[in-house]
């Protein structure tokens, strides 16, 4: 009977609400965590490293005193193995959190974009095409570009056709780098973005579809590229790009993505349009 009090003090402690509220956290966290990584190439990593905390488990059981000092030397530096091979999804990873975060408390930009500015973004996208002249629209979203925008020329100007196809000129000093659109205004042009490492990336893309790439990878930005060689668009999110897309593939994507209006809407709008031109047939 003596025994079975030690136990019962135990489980007394940990229905607690307190040790409760403490496991439920920690399984979400872990939960989090686990649900981040899935699908990424932390993912095999993360086992691999699972794997030589597991030898260092069973070296220290079966007295194993060579492998155990090895691995006892070698884990010490593990925290920081982790901080390098998975930059970019604790960067990732911190972004989500935050924005998750933040919710609640602020407005977020997705939903005061009009679509009569993105078809300034649609519209000067195809007419860059058909002459083969190379851009990079980026669309700023919940995390902020101001670090981007910092290195370019600054601009703050209203988002129109004639000003994107002014600064996409080949003869525009500007014309180098990218466009920030942050809200219904051209934030700043001729920024310099981060080259994405992917090493799967075809070697067909070239700089300016890698900096789409590297910026959408690190923040949660859209991007809009015109390919100066073949003259294909391109719409670039999370780090996944689609080529060869018409106004009408880009215009999908763009909305698809900011979620400018609900799903349910479009298909009804597009329901109603394709009605209309049945009737006019």
């Amino acid at each position: 009977m003596l025994l079975l009090l030690p136990y019962a003090e135990y489980l007394r402690r940990m229905i607690e609400p307190r040790n409760v509220a403490d496991i439920v956290f920690v399984f979400l966290l872990v939960y989090a965590v686990l649900k981040l990584l899935r699908g990424t190439r932390a993912t095999p990593m993360a086992a691999g490293i699972g794997f030589l905390v597991f030898l260092y488990w069973l070296s220290v059981k079966q007295d194993l005193a060579t492998l155990e000092f090895v691995l006892s030397n070698g884990l010490l530096y593990i925290g920081i193995a982790i901080i390098v091979l998975f930059q970019s999804e604790i960067r990732q990873a911190l972004i989500t959190f935050g924005n998750r975060f933040r919710m609640p408390f602020s407005s977020r930009h997705r939903g005061q974009f009009g679509e009569g500015i993105y078809d300034e973004v649609i519209l000067a996208a195809t007419t860059l095409a058909s002459f083969k002249t190379g851009a990079l629209i980026v669309i700023e979203r919940n995390v902020g570009l101001k670090n981007v925008t910092d290195g370019g020329v600054k601009l703050d100007a209203e988002l129109s056709y004639d000003l994107l196809i002014s600064i996409f000129n080949t003869a525009s000093p500007l014309h180098d780098g990218a466009v920030v659109v942050r809200r219904h205004r051209i934030a700043a042009a001729s920024c310099f973005l981060p080259l994405t490492l992917n090493p799967r990336l075809s070697r067909d893309l070239g700089t300016r579809h890698r900096a789409a790439i590297g910026v959408t990878e690190d923040t949660d930005a859209v991007a809009v590229v015109v390919s100066e060689e073949t003259g294909l668009i391109s719409f670039v999110q999370r780090g996944e790009i689609k080529r060869g897309l018409d106004a009408t593939k880009l215009r999908g994507a763009i909305f698809e993505a900011l979620e400018a209006t609900p799903k349910k809407e479009r298909e009804q709008k597009q329901a109603e349009n394709e009605a209309e031109e049945i009737a006019s047939v």
